[in-house]
């Protein structure tokens, strides 16, 4: 770390760009490992007045670090470090207010967003001295070149209050929504690259979010404004040839050839606000929810033709996005309303999702139908939508495989070289991304339809068993397994009929290359346990070698691993815990407590700790050792579940986790022993269950 004190600026602003990317390549154990020296580090170099370049690197650096930093690592030195902070951010506002220079201010309040954002709650006692020099930022940032500043600074804002929460946030409420509203009032006039826009509508996001109920006060002053811009129907004309090159660029048009010396324009300047606005409704509808009711249908007859909006893709992505929180609203209200909104939404929606030629706005349509079908439940699709939504369906997935034959057919050509092949893998990438929402729409017809949308995904088979054939790529095998994995969750025992379809991929896929399809697999096998009934026993018994060999391998916890591996120690506990008696319980148990916890996969982690309480509190012997001698491990893996944040306070888990704690502290020998193998962080973490659970 000598390095980034070096007397030479460059070498202090490379030594910080490399600590940063080493957070990045190297998290979370390059934090965990090495958070004491670094943040020191970055600290000291951000309190170097010399040069702003350097400190704006460190600042930069220092938020990489804490993104992926454990909150419980962390609040070890919140108070020096917040409090240098506070103390850099004085004399930058100072320099602001003579000088202009703005350059490490504007990281430094990156910083600081970045730091609230994960202490949460435990940044209230700093509160009181950072948010007047942030309001004071934004009142002083008026100017052009400030834009970037007062952007970021209203971001940082936000993260704060939300942090601190509505109680703490409240003082400045008023005085911040002034600030956010006049901002807002200048929507309007904004220039389209004004780096305001997206930092502002974020910054509504959280205000909404924080003061719930309350922000509804603001809302008649707000929406009026936004339904006007996003409704604005942009200035479009047929020009000669002529009349266009006599236009300069300054005007805000663009034009399209179309041939016979005329072309078509369109004025531009005004669909990056008609973009922002939409945005805007978008998060109105899904943090109020009830105090947006009374818009509800205004805004969906607003949004709905937006779908076919092609001047602007992002016009087309927040109509897409705006749809199932509008029928969140619309559920409020009652099931015959939500039922008509959901009929003037659905049939464009399925609609859109057959025609939208991008491939970016389509993913996001993709996703908001999937979503929608889960606010709507079982029988929300007429025949005649599930026929139409089959017939797309299927075109994508023909589509996606004769694409796949196309690539092939050009890398064979005469003028394919790495640029070509460059290319290639992009339209791939974007087919496979499409790919993942087809998924998506299956899960939610699964996940709300059970067994009875098995007839109708019938149509479908053939193709998704054409996926996970061996010499398919990795991510159709991927994507394929997951269809099935939800088939089985969702969907059995009846699921077990297409058994024969993905019986061997499943097994055989185990042995993978490649960690995502090993992860698929490995799902799948856990959740044939839990939900697959007795005609999985034997196929169960069958994937415990096969787990465990992966779960054994040298490699099994690195990085790109990690995951795939997790999800098989999830599968192993799964088996034990829902069919007991396809394996050897007290054989196979010792093994699986050795490989706790687990860090990365938060959902499996949970589940697993769930499991490991219903073996404590059963006493099962093989768990608890002989003479209790696994509790030190046990609690060990307690303290790391808290400290990795899998453990959360709302998850019945918590407090039995809390509670296994508390019987071992009854046996004053025994806690002693446990709590002496424990580092600082994993004690405090443990203190911290207590306190909350």
């Amino acid at each position: 770390m000598k390095i980034s004190q070096d007397p030479h600026p460059r070498v202090r602003a490379a030594a910080c760009s490399t600590l940063g990317q080493m957070a990045t390549d190297f998290a979370p154990n390059f934090q965990k490992k090495f958070h004491e020296t670094v943040i020191a580090a970055l600290l000291r170099t951000m309190e170097n007045q010399g040069n702003q370049r350097v400190q704006s690197h460190a600042a930069s650096a220092l938020i990489i670090f804490i993104e992926d930093c454990p909150k419980a690592l962390l609040v070890l030195y919140l108070d020096n470090m917040v409090r240098n902070l506070h103390s850099i951010l004085v004399i930058k506002l100072q320099e602001l207010i003579r000088n202009g220079t703005k350059l490490a201010l504007e990281q430094l309040v990156t910083t600081i967003a970045s730091v609230a954002d994960t202490i949460e709650e435990k940044f209230v006692p700093y509160y009181d001295i950072f948010m007047p020099s942030l309001k004071h930022i934004v009142e002083l940032a008026v100017q052009k070149e400030l834009k970037l500043l007062k952007g970021k600074t209203i971001e940082c804002i936000s993260h704060v209050g939300l942090a601190v929460g509505k109680e703490k946030f409240m003082q400045d409420a008023s005085n911040v929504m002034q600030l956010l509203l006049k901002t807002q009032s200048d929507l309007s006039n904004m220039e389209d690259d004004d780096p305001q826009t997206s930092y502002m509508v974020s910054a509504w996001a959280r205000m909404c979010k924080i003061l719930g109920n309350d922000f509804q006060q603001y809302l008649p002053l707000v929406i009026e404004p936004l339904i006007k811009t996003a409704s604005a129907k942009p200035d479009v004309a047929l020009l000669d040839t002529q009349d266009v090159e006599n236009m300069s660029d300054d005007d805000g048009w663009q034009f399209v050839n179309l041939g016979d010396q005329q072309s078509f324009g369109i004025k531009t300047s005004g669909l990056e606000a008609k973009a922002t606005a939409c945005q805007m409704l978008v998060y109105y509808a899904k943090e109020l929810r009830e105090g947006f009711v009374e818009y509800t249908e205004q805004v969906v007859k607003l949004m709905v033709p937006l779908l076919k909006f092609y001047f602007h893709d992002n016009v087309r992505v927040a109509a897409a996005e705006s749809m199932p929180y509008l029928l969140e609203c619309a559920r409020i209200h009652g099931p015959e309303y939500l039922a008509q909104i959901w009929q003037f939404i659905c049939d464009p929606l399925i609609k859109a999702i057959g025609t939208e030629p991008d491939t970016d706005v389509l993913s996001e349509i993709m996703n908001s139908f999937a979503k929608s079908i889960e606010v709507m439940g079982d029988g929300c699709l007429n025949d005649e939508h599930l026929e139409e939504l089959g017939e797309i369906l299927k075109t994508k997935l023909e589509g996606h495989f004769k694409n796949q034959e196309l690539r092939q057919v050009k890398r064979q050509e005469e003028n394919y070289d790495q640029q070509v092949e460059m290319s290639l893998q992009d339209e791939d990438e974007c087919d496979v991304y499409i790919l993942t929402k087809v998924s998506d729409i299956l899960h939610s017809l699964f996940s709300t339809y059970k067994e009875k949308i098995l007839p109708w995904f019938e149509q479908l088979l053939p193709l998704i068993v054409n996926l996970i054939c061996s010499s398919r790529p990795w991510p159709d095998r991927q994507w394929g397994l997951c269809i099935f994995d939800d088939i089985i969750e969702h969907c059995s025992p009846t699921s077990f009929k297409y058994v024969e379809y993905f019986r061997w991929p499943m097994l055989l896929n185990m042995r993978d290359n490649n960690p995502e399809v090993r992860q698929a697999a490995a799902y799948g096998l856990g959740v044939m346990a839990q939900f697959g009934g007795d005609d999985y026993r034997s196929l169960c018994s069958e994937a415990v070698p096969l787990l465990v060999k992966v779960i054994k391998c040298a490699n099994s916890k690195t990085k790109k691993n990690v995951i795939a591996t997790e999800n098989c120690i999830s599968a192993v506990g799964k088996i034990l815990r829902f069919k007991p008696n396809c394996v050897n319980v007290d054989e196979v148990l010792p093994h699986w407590l050795s490989w706790l916890p687990l860090h990365e996969d938060k959902e499996e982690a949970i589940q697993t700790l769930s499991f490991l309480c219903d073996l404590i509190e059963s006493n099962h012997p093989v768990v608890l050792g002989p003479n209790n001698s696994n509790l030190p491990k046990i609690i060990s893996i307690i303290a790391e579940g808290k400290i990795n944040e899998t453990i959360n306070y709302e998850d019945p888990c918590a407090k039995r986790l809390a509670n296994v704690v508390r019987q071992v502290q009854t046996s004053e020998e025994l806690w002693l022993e446990c709590i002496s193998q424990l580092d600082d962080v994993q004690q405090e973490a443990l203190q911290e269950l207590l306190n909350f659970a």
